[in-house]
């Protein structure tokens, strides 16, 4: 298994490559961290699922020695490490940039929307492809565009002062319960992942 996830590596070496010195630029100009690295992470871990998703490279995995279990778990692994290096390159520049280390509840947050959005993402690309999500994610933008144009007309502010609270509390229960129930979802999202992929015939 820990192939398939250096397989995915290589695969995206040229868009790591280019992607991740990027992100070190953003940072110069002043770019937040953690919108940045919520972008790429999520660009990236997309990207290498996209990759696999055609029915010729689906039969030559369960061609090779390893169970449908272990080609959904490289995916999910594949996405912690991806994250991590996006990270790395995110904290390495921001030490340049400001002589000072992301905060931890900054670092937190990027790893629990990522894997928040992942939780969703992959089961519904394993179950229609990844190409539908971003129909569906389109379909999701408009409609809030509508609500927050319309409806809600502070409801970016909302959202933005929302993010501000959970940052500015220093409650180690709180952040602990987020993580739980973060990682939780995430590993629901897998064995759903493993029993849609498991079914599926190519």
């Amino acid at each position: 298994m820990v192939n398939l996830v250096i397989k995915d590596i290589f695969l995206q070496k040229n868009g790591l490559f280019i992607l991740l010195p990027a992100l070190a630029i953003y940072l110069f100009i002043g770019t937040s961290s953690t919108w940045i690295s919520i972008v790429f992470c999520i660009a990236i871990i997309m990207d290498a699922f996209a990759k696999d998703e055609n029915t010729s490279s689906h039969i030559l995995l369960n061609a090779l020695p390893y169970t449908r279990k272990e080609i959904v778990s490289s995916k999910y692994i594949g996405a912690f490490v991806f994250v991590s290096l996006v990270l790395i390159t995110i904290s390495i520049g921001h030490w340049i940039r400001y002589r000072d280390f992301i905060q931890l509840d900054q670092i937190l947050l990027t790893i629990g929307i990522v894997l928040l959005f992942i939780s969703f993402a992959f089961p519904f690309s394993y179950q229609f492809k990844s190409k539908y999500l971003l129909m569906t994610s389109g379909v999701v933008f408009v409609i809030y565009m509508v609500i927050a144009n319309t409806f809600i007309v502070d409801l970016n502010d909302r959202i933005r002062n929302l993010v501000q609270t959970v940052l500015s509390l220093d409650n180690s229960q709180l952040y602990l319960i987020i993580i739980l129930s973060v990682g939780l979802l995430y590993l629901l999202s897998w064995m759903v992942s493993v029993r849609i992929y498991s079914r599926k015939a190519f």
